[in-house]
């Protein structure tokens, strides 16, 4: 798998370190990254975060903007002014900074969430919200989209 997928939720020990997930790990590993980069989510109360596959994603969104055109240097500024390459220890632990716990709410555990080429870091009860919210949301569209496509099925058949 060369994907972030699933969720995890773990404790923070007493030095702020946590455990990335095993599975998450192997994906990193695969990646040939070195550490963990992450950033404060733009949108979430949330940190994204990721390797070569995250910052690829990133390289080609900023390169849709011409050369120092002002929306290119925010989004330069919003991901990369404000992003960490944390270290990863040998048994799989980062230690949260303070931004990334301050960002996302996090006090004593975080739910990690695969989205990918990306995961985020979340206040665990935020997360489970936040699910909440997008499970109905996809329940509505779903719900949407096969209305469409019934009412474009009959249409073609008369």
């Amino acid at each position: 798998m060369d994907r972030f997928v699933g969720n995890f939720t773990a404790r923070l020990d007493s030095k702020g370190r946590v455990s990335i997930p095993a599975p998450f790990r192997a994906v990193l590993a695969r990646d040939g990254f070195e550490g963990l980069y992450c950033y404060p989510s733009l949108d979430r109360p949330a940190v994204d975060a990721g390797g070569h596959a995250l910052l690829a994603e990133i390289d080609s969104l900023i390169a849709r903007f011409p050369p120092y055109s002002d929306e290119r240097e925010e989004f330069l500024v919003a991901l990369y002014g404000t992003s960490e390459t944390l270290r990863i220890d040998g048994e799989g632990r980062v230690v949260l900074t303070e931004m990334a716990r301050s960002h996302a709410g996090v006090r004593d555990a975080v739910t990690f969430v695969g989205l990918g080429h990306k995961f985020q870091i979340w206040e665990p009860e935020a997360f489970r919200a936040h699910l909440a919210k997008a499970t109905a949301t996809v329940r509505a569209t779903t719900k949407r989209l096969g209305s469409e496509r019934r009412a474009a099925g009959d249409g073609a058949r008369e």
